[in-house]
């Protein structure tokens, strides 16, 4: 999944207007313009369409987290520069102050079932023996998840 199916998803799962998202980012220390955001959310084959950087995305999930769980005393979390599902994934999951239990039971409802040793593959150190990359089906079950959650349906 790239970063702008993930910022689509999430706008619509949390229904963030263009200033809801602008002022994300700005938690996270980066201005952006409606112009930038409304490029991010085009689809793939339109002309006006612009990449979200893995940066810009890091830093509107670190905005997210800001948001959600308040701001914490020192410097704004540096944004990473190259990012991962397993990342996106701890970033969500943090943000929305999920548990374990409370991830494996979004998976579980989207269709996907996962053991909690599994589950906690995903979070650990990428040098770590029992690390396991998260792929863009478990990514895309948890936004589904997500979505179920905070926006059942209209």
């Amino acid at each position: 999944m790239t970063n702008n199916d993930v910022l689509r998803r999430l706008r619509y799962c949390f229904d963030f207007s263009d200033s809801k998202m602008i002022e994300l980012f700005e938690l996270a220390g980066l201005s952006v313009s409606r112009e930038d955001i409304s490029n991010w959310l085009k689809k793939d084959d339109d002309d006006a369409y612009i990449n979200c950087t893995d940066k810009q995305f890091a830093t509107f999930l670190n905005g997210l987290i800001i948001d959600r769980r308040g701001k914490q005393d020192g410097p704004l979390p540096e944004a990473e520069k190259k990012l991962s599902n397993n990342i996106i994934l701890r970033k969500l999951k943090i943000a929305l102050n999920l548990q374990n239990d409370e991830v494996l039971k979004m998976l579980t409802e989207s269709g996907l079932s996962l053991s909690k040793h599994e589950l906690s593959a995903f979070f650990r150190r990428a040098d770590h023996k029992h690390y396991r990359a998260c792929k863009d089906q478990v990514l895309r079950n948890f936004l589904q998840g997500i979505q179920a959650t905070f926006r059942p349906a209209d």
